[in-house]
This record gives structure tokens, C-alpha cells and sequence, in this order.
């Protein structure tokens, strides 16, 4: 298996057709599909479904494709880093965060970059605690800023800042604006992320996280729905102030602190640990962290930093 079979791999299952594929990657059909046979054989299994028009993964072909991606994007950045630093940062960086981090530094790590390193191409996206190993794992993305990672020897998790958490809704939800136990708030209509891996983005005690899952109303993975609802006044939701601030500046929203005990969430800065960090990650790692500090300590962002 070498670096152009796993390209040619990957360009015929992206295609869907040899023909397609044959065309992206500028070489003769008989020539890829018999790069394919070969790999086939050496694997000994099949990758593909042969079609009367086109071709199917199989479920091997799927894994493969996983780990190709992988290798040939590792290829690319290795290549990219060594040929480009010589005279400045440059390749493909792609950044994962979380709701309130996209919100906090997303347009300004992108003007950052944009000023700091014109060559570098940056993909940004919004993802959930929940998925972050996955898509790390699968290289999806290079770097995330996610909240209550669980340690994983795979990965390199940072801890960067910590947040409190405070019930937000209408006041004529919550009944009022002074503090509320964790006891009392159970009795209000709850509404929280999806059951599982994503609700440890609200905190990362499995005992008070099973509490709330178990006496949440609604369970939703969209903020903007979770915000509509919150307007709507169909129930309350456990977060923190700067998920929905420009609701509570405008007054349409208010927060209740949480008390006994209070809540509090944690957001970590993460990459693969057996990748060796290229010029590119390691300037957008350092942007990432320098926006967070920046924003914290100009009270944009209510937080207090770690370490």
C-alpha cells in the first residue's frame, strides 16, 4: 500500500465512479481500477460493490476510507509544513468549538489569521463536547475547544478557562432572579442537550448530570432552538451567562445562580498526541489561547483562566 493507491482509493470513493474518479485524478480508468485490484488483493477483501453504475463502499472500504483520509491529509500537512515555513506559516488548519468559544474568538481568530498568516487556509466549525474525540480521532478536525473532556491517552487536552453555570429563562419561569439550589431547580421545566455524551458540556459530575437528565422536559441539540424555547418561555435551561448574553443584556432573559453547590464547566483545548504538531497548528493553537486570555480579561467573556 503506498501514498497513491490510498489517493486513488479515496478519489474513487468520494466520485462514486471510476470513470469520475479516473478524470479528478487525471490518469486512465484501466490504470485506476487496476491500482484498486491490486490494493484489494493485498488487503484481501473487497472495498467496493461494483455497479451497473458506479461503485458502493463496503463496510471495509468505509473503514479504510477513515484511515486514508487520515494518512493522506497528515501527508499533505507534512509536506505543506516543511516546503511553506521557510517563509511563513502556511496549510490547512481545521478547528472544532464549542458554541461559546465559536461566539467568544470565531470572528476574531479568523481576522487574526487573516492578518498574521494570509497563506494559512482555516476551517472553523461548530461542534459538540460530545463528538469531539470522534472527529479528532478521525481527523476532522486538527484542534478543539470543548468543555469536561474525560482524559483519553489519544489525545492532549488543556485546560483553559472555567465558567460557572447559572439557570437562564424568564423570570416568570424560574420564579425570580435570586439564587436557587440544585434541589429546587429539578421542580422547573428543564431543557438541556441531548441524552449522553454532549450533556457533559454542562458539567462533568456524572451523579448531578444523571439528575438532570432524568428530570429534563426536552432534550434538544440546537441552540437556536434552545433559545427560541427560552423566549417562548416552555422552560429554563443550566448554562452559563454568555451562551445567550445578548437575550439577558436586552432583558428578554434573566439568570438565577445556581447554589449547593454551585456548577461549573471547564473548556479544553485538544489535538491528537501522537501528531506531531506542525508550524500551522502550533501558530493557530497559540492564537486560539491568546483570543480566550484577551477575551476573559477584557470581561467579554465571563471566566476565570486556568493555571
Amino acid at each position: 500500500m503506498d501514498s497513491r493507491q490510498l489517493r486513488y482509493f479515496a478519489a474513487i470513493f468520494e466520485e462514486g465512479a471510476l470513470a469520475r474518479a479516473a478524470d479528478r485524478e487525471r490518469v486512465a480508468v484501466s490504470a485506476l481500477s487496476r491500482h484498486l485490484s491490486n490494493l484489494e488483493a493485498e488487503l484481501g477483501t473487497p472495498l467496493f460493490e461494483r455497479l451497473p453504475r458506479g461503485v458502493r463502499p463496503t463496510a471495509s472500504g468505509a473503514r479504510l476510507y477513515e484511515h486514508a483520509r487520515a494518512i493522506l491529509r497528515s501527508m499533505q500537512a507534512a509536506s505543506a509544513d516543511i516546503r511553506d515555513n521557510a517563509n511563513e506559516v502556511a496549510g490547512e488548519i481545521s478547528v472544532g468549538f464549542a458554541h461559546s468559544a465559536v461566539k467568544a474568538i470565531g470572528v476574531p481568530l479568523v481576522q487574526r489569521v487573516s492578518q498574521a498568516c494570509p497563506k494559512l487556509r482555516l476551517h472553523l466549525s461548530e461542534i459538540f463536547s460530545g463528538s469531539t474525540a470522534q472527529q479528532l480521532a478521525s481527523s476532522e478536525v486538527d484542534l478543539t475547544l470543548t468543555y469536561n473532556q474525560s482524559p483519553d491517552s489519544r489525545f492532549r487536552f488543556q485546560p483553559i478557562l472555567e465558567e460557572e453555570l447559572v439557570l437562564v429563562g424568564r423570570p416568570d419561569v424560574m420564579g425570580g432572579t435570586d439564587a436557587i439550589s440544585f434541589e429546587a431547580l429539578l421542580e422547573l421545566p428543564l431543557i438541556i442537550l441531548r441524552q449522553g455524551l454532549n450533556t457533559r458540556a454542562v458539567m462533568d459530575d456524572p451523579s448531578l448530570l444523571r439528575r438532570i437528565e432524568e428530570n429534563a422536559q426536552f432534550q434538544i441539540n440546537s441552540i437556536a432552538a434552545i433559545g427560541g424555547s427560552l423566549l417562548s418561555g416552555i422552560g429554563c435551561l443550566i448554562g452559563t451567562e454568555f451562551i445567550l448574553k445578548e437575550h439577558i443584556d436586552a432583558g428578554t432573559l434573566v439568570t438565577r445562580p445556581i447554589v449547593r453547590p454551585k456548577l461549573s464547566r471547564a473548556l479544553y483545548i485538544g489535538e491528537l498526541s501522537d501528531r506531531p504538531a506542525t508550524f500551522a497548528l502550533e501558530a493557530v493553537r497559540q492564537l486560539c489561547i491568546e483570543l480566550t486570555v484577551e477575551a476573559v480579561e477584557a470581561r467579554q467573556w465571563k471566566a476565570t483562566l486556568s493555571g
